[in-house]
């Protein structure tokens, strides 16, 4: 379905920011304050003099005040109970505790989610809300993100959604009404879609330059850490993963690794990729480009030398290998990651 602006002088859309103890207060806040931006933006950042689009309310399942992950109490505005409709919902980041995520926590809120989405709500998600969502059972066989750090939790909890914690935006549904925005700070991005889908590309760019916003436009894979599995129960495989994690950039780390387990090529090549997800190849290169990354941000040294550091003699290979793997050049990779110059912090002595 095209997505359509609202028409000026339409019914403002009512936004339901749903607050449950495990919301994280920054995502929650954030969302609210971004959405609610017409009200606020003087001109130019509201050239056009629009009246507010959005009417959001902070609901959950009673009033009054409550108090989220990290301690801080915020103000339930309306309890879902009072609300027959709502248009868009959006279920802010969660923090998962040690133990993760248990299903049924909140029964009378994944009834309500289903309920709204019956009658024509968005269900939208930022990082760890789909949590909530996926409990709907609404995102089974279709496609979503998560905080790449929470992929595989939810991934044990929810098998059946399709996860791209890569992605930094998923828009699914028949009818494009299940949306999800990526790690952390992607509710940028999502609060930035509604508005560009509800209000206009304009207004969302106004919006953007309003609060110095930015599309994660190349994707989150740059900042997601790459770390090996060691939870398969492969001890062989386990062993030359601990070996190449100080030996990766050696001539022949694969050749050395097979030698050292003891086992044929075929076989090992078969159960590292079994147990790791990964073949021996990919996973060396996983390894030195997250080193190269490392060096990027912590060093001066040319991208061509650090290249050769973690193992290749090939520039040309080394350049379009990371490109391949984070979706930036090394070049770019530096600008992005490395502490300016006025954040850092010099030793006295």
């Amino acid at each position: 379905m095209p997505h359509h602006a609202e028409q000026p002088g339409s019914e403002p859309l009512h936004v339901s920011l749903v607050a449950i103890p495990e919301a994280v207060v920054s995502t929650l806040s954030g969302i609210f304050d971004v959405m609610n931006a017409f009200a606020v933006m003087p001109p130019p950042g509201n050239p056009q003099h629009l009246a507010p689009p959005f009417r959001v309310e902070i609901v959950g399942l009673h009033t009054g005040p409550l108090e989220l992950a990290s301690r801080v109490p915020i103000t339930v505005q309306r309890s879902i109970t009072a609300l027959d409709t709502t248009d868009i919902i959006i279920v802010p980041s969660v923090l998962l505790g040690p133990d993760g995520w248990y299903k049924d926590r909140h029964p009378e809120l994944v009834g309500w989610l289903r309920t709204m989405h019956r009658r024509g709500a968005l269900l939208c998600s930022a990082c760890s809300g789909i949590f909530l969502l996926a409990e709907t059972g609404l995102f089974d066989g279709v496609e979503a993100t998560v905080h790449f750090g929470y992929a595989n939790a939810f991934k044990t909890v929810f098998p059946e959604v399709l996860i791209h914690p890569e992605r930094v935006l998923v828009v699914s549904g028949q009818n494009e009404e299940l949306v999800s925005s990526g790690a952390s700070m992607t509710w940028h991005d999502l609060v930035l879609y509604l508005i560009a889908r509800h209000v206009g590309s304009t207004a969302a760019q106004a919006v953007a330059h309003f609060f110095a916003l930015q599309w994660h436009q190349d994707g989150l894979a740059p900042y997601i850490v790459f770390e090996g599995r060691n939870d398969h129960g492969d001890s062989a495989i386990r062993s030359a993963q601990e070996w190449v994690a100080t030996h990766f950039s050696g001539a022949n780390p694969l050749e050395e690794m097979i030698l050292r387990s003891g086992l044929s090529e075929r076989t090992f090549k078969r159960r590292f990729t079994a147990a790791t997800g990964f073949s021996p190849t990919a996973y060396v290169q996983r390894l030195r480009i997250e080193e190269a990354k490392r060096r990027l941000e912590r060093t001066e040294a040319p991208v061509d030398e650090i290249g050769w550091q973690v193992g290749y003699e090939e520039p040309a290979f080394f350049r379009r290998l990371f490109k391949r793997v984070t979706g930036l050049t090394p070049g770019i990779y530096r600008r992005r990651f490395k502490i300016p110059e006025f954040a850092q912090v010099r030793v006295k002595t």
